[in-house]
């Protein structure tokens, strides 16, 4: 089975809100609401590849230094085992905005729970809350 490994970010406002993106129609879980952010690519680190996500994404710039590691979710899914590291970023440049035809939404930390999410980002959320 391959492994693939998938960075993730929780974008908090200074409210303490956190970003979700919900997943577009036509690409695989549909309507799931996650965390931004995307595979990394061979060449790069999880954090160059948040980096680069977060501008094709989101329309925002950061800096690595800018990126806090929190957590990672392991799971399982039917044809690829995923690894996906989760930081947190409190700065960055610009407004986010949809450029992939997905939906954004800020979400306090009590309302996290009530987005039904991908497999694999359900157990971050917990540890996320607790940490805010």
């Amino acid at each position: 089975m391959k492994t693939v490994l998938v960075s993730a970010v929780a974008l908090i406002d200074r409210d303490g809100r956190v970003l979700l993106a919900q997943r577009p129609k036509g690409k695989p879980m549909e309507g799931l609401w996650e965390f931004p952010g995307g595979k990394v690519e061979a060449h790069e680190t999880p954090e160059l590849a948040l980096l680069r996500e977060l501008e094709e994404e989101l329309g925002i710039n950061t800096w690595e230094s800018c990126l806090a590691p929190l957590t990672f979710a392991s799971h399982t899914y039917e044809t690829l085992h995923l690894v996906m590291p989760l930081f947190v970023c409190r700065k960055w440049k610009g407004i986010p905005h949809p450029r992939e035809n997905q939906q954004l939404k800020w979400v306090t930390k009590q309302e996290l729970r009530s987005y039904p999410m991908p497999a694999a980002d359900i157990p971050l959320v917990p540890i996320l809350y607790d940490w805010l």
